[in-house]
């Protein structure tokens, strides 16, 4: 065996081909299923896209490396499950490009973290987390409190749009008027933000001061809707149950 091993070894071109021919078989493996994924995913219908604040928010979420340290997937264990809720979908990222499930946990899963906290303790806990959390090891993100660059809002839902995102040509047209609107409780353009993505839709000034678009706004925004654009995962545990 050993010989035949170092004979082998000296045919460095066979080598090489067996490398790619193996290589090649893992990759069309892991590939295939892509193609058909809108197939073997089924969409649910009440899930909605990110509101043009909430995808901004994502935007800063991805550029801070947060998804470096926080996965966004609850895996089908027992103890995840009792910590964090109904296990991940797939389809519950389907509008995700990139999707962040990911598979590292230096700080918990975020997967269903919407709602579960107030915007005052994500706001405090972004500016200085070891004020909520003493034995954080998270970094600090004070400049957040700066204005939102708003100059690519637009063009962001276009993209996606051509993605397959169903981003329709006035979600597109008003995405800088939603996005100031999901900050301001009380202005006009309120009603128009809920026509197109949904009255369930957060809208509060999440920095706390409505006279401002800040990315605190944009980045609370988008860590208060994650586990909240569908309802297709609470049925789930009901019927593991039986």
């Amino acid at each position: 065996m050993l010989k035949l091993h170092y004979n082998l070894e000296k045919i460095s071109m066979g080598l090489v081909g067996a490398i790619i021919a193996v290589a090649s078989v893992g990759g069309i493996v892991e590939i295939a299923p892509l193609f058909t994924i809108e197939q073997t995913v089924e969409i649910p219908d009440d899930l909605r896209p990110h509101t043009p604040l909430e995808l901004a928010g994502r935007e800063i979420y991805i550029r801070e490396g947060c998804y470096a340290c926080h996965s966004q997937m609850v895996r089908s264990l027992a103890d995840e499950i009792d910590r964090y809720g109904p296990y991940s979908l797939a389809a519950e990222s389907a509008w995700d490009r990139p999707m962040l499930w990911g598979s590292k946990r230096t700080g918990p899963d975020l997967a269903r973290v919407g709602e579960k906290y107030s915007d005052d303790w994500h706001v405090a806990h972004l500016i200085d987390p070891r004020s909520v959390i003493p034995v954080s090891i998270m970094p600090a993100y004070p400049w957040l409190i700066r204005p939102l660059d708003t100059d690519l809002i637009e063009s962001n839902l276009a993209t996606l749009a051509r993605l397959g995102v169903p981003y329709g040509e006035a979600m597109i047209e008003n995405a800088m008027a939603d996005a100031l609107a999901q900050t301001r409780p009380d202005g006009d353009g309120v009603g128009e933000l809920q026509d197109r993505y949904g009255e369930d839709v957060a809208v509060r000034a999440f920095d706390g001061d409505p006279s401002r678009l800040t990315e605190m706004d944009a980045l609370v925004a988008y860590l208060q809707s994650l586990g909240t654009v569908t309802d297709a995962a609470d049925g789930l545990l009901a019927e593991d149950a039986r």
